[in-house]
This record gives C-alpha cells, structure tokens and sequence, in this order.
C-alpha cells in the first residue's frame, strides 16, 4: 500500500482522464492522494475532487509564487475552506526565491498566516523551500510551528536536513530521487530518519525514472518508494511499510 503525499491532479493537465487517473491509482494499491491547493481556486477544487472521490484529501493554501496574486481574503477564503472534514493539511506555503525576489516579503508574511492557521487548526504544515533555506529558518526559528511539519520535494540541502532532523521535522522525497544526477538528494535520503521520510509524485511534475519526461501520476509513487528502499539498503516491504505508516500518521487518513 502507498500513499501519494503530494500531488496536483487538480491541475488542467489531468482534464481529459482525471477520473481514470485516480482510478489507476487505487488499482495499483495507492490508498490515498494528497491533493495539494496552490491558491484559493486550486484548493476549492481539491477539496471538490475530495468529496467526489474517497481516496483523494486535500489540503489548502497559496503557494509561495501565487501569493503575489493574493491578498488578505485569499487567506479568509482559505481559512474558511480549511474547516472542511476532508481538509488533511495546510499549504503548499514557504518561500521560493529561486526566479526572483521582488516580492519577498509578501512570501513571508503569507508563510506566517499558513504557520498561524496549521496551529490554529491543529492541521499539519506542507513547506515549499527553493532558495530560500535561511530565511526559512529564521521566520521557523521566531513562529510556534504546528507539531506536524514535512518539507515536500526536499532537495538534498544538508544543512537543511540538519536542521529538519534537529526539528523533527518530515521530509517528502519525488521522482528526483530516481535521476541520475541526484546524489545529494539520494545522500540526504540515506541519512534521514526512518520514521520521518515520505514519498510522493508532485505530479503533474517530476515523473521517476523510467517515465522522466512524461505527464506524472499518484500510481507512480510506488517507484520513488522503490528507489528509497534501495538508497537506504533495506528491505522494500520493510521500507514500504514505515513509509506508508509515517504518511498515514502524519495526515491521520
């Protein structure tokens, strides 16, 4: 059994077959798929997709790039949206200096509002991080975080990893870590604790090998489980399982 941590299939890439989608994925053993919001509208509709279909949760916010589109009731039409029963998480939220960062501090007074409204609703925190670790960890260090926190997609930062274990914070790891170049997320995987690590597609985004360059789906997220069975030398049920218990923990699905 699987669970797919983080995805899109909100997103218009999945117009044409998202019901076949989400379908393939139960079939292949995937017990559940976090369908993350990235703004007001992204989020309605994954929590839509979540009342439609049970093995789909979601989870609302704006994500650190959209936030420049947003203002103070976008994160009322969030808050409202976060009180649903289907609603398993806050964000995608964080900062993302990695284009530009002429509207950075718009970036981290929505990052606090996310923190603020996880705490408030005792609901776990979904962190964007890209090129923007120590700012990061400067707002971490000042807020009352909420007790569950994952970074998604983690990029194999080790300093950031350091400082993730020290929280006790959960790492998500993606299709990057089938890539060949990817040794510092694969090295960053190795020495994470087990009972901290997770797996997901962030599809649309980031297809593992063997379909790299492809549309990504939740049942693919069996092959980034696979892959860290074996960065981390252990027995692929025995890894496949702390997986899937950590995911079902850390969302209480």
């Amino acid at each position: 059994m699987y669970i797919d941590t983080h995805c899109h299939i909100d997103f218009d890439d999945f117009n044409s077959d998202r019901k076949n989608v989400i379908e393939n994925a139960a079939g292949e053993g995937v017990f559940a798929v976090i369908n993350v919001g990235t703004d007001v509208d992204s989020s309605r509709n994954s929590l839509e997709l979540a009342d439609k279909y049970s093995v789909v949760k979601a989870a609302v916010g704006i994500h650190p790039s959209e936030v420049k589109n947003a203002d103070s009731g976008s994160m009322k039409k969030i808050a409202e949206l976060a009180k649903h029963d289907k609603v398993v998480g806050i964000g995608e939220t964080g900062l993302d200096f990695h284009y530009a960062r002429d509207f950075d501090k718009k970036q981290k007074d929505f990052l606090v509002r996310h923190i603020q409204l996880a705490g408030a609703l005792k609901l776990p925190l979904i962190v964007h991080q890209r090129d923007s670790r120590n700012e990061l960890i400067e707002i971490f260090e000042k807020e009352k975080l909420p007790e569950k926190v994952v970074f998604h997609c983690f990029g194999g930062d080790k300093e950031l990893a350091e400082y993730c274990s020290l929280k006790g914070f959960y790492v998500s790891f993606t299709g990057i870590i089938t890539f060949e170049r990817a040794d510092e997320v694969r090295k960053a995987c190795r020495g994470y604790p087990c009972d901290r690590i997770m797996a997901e597609t962030d599809a649309p985004f980031l297809s593992p090998v063997p379909y790299r360059g492809k549309r990504n789906e939740p049942s693919r997220v069996r092959y980034v489980v696979e892959k860290i069975s074996v960065v981390r030398n252990e027995d692929l049920k025995t890894c496949s399982e702390k997986i899937f218990s950590n995911s079902r923990f850390f969302f209480n699905v």
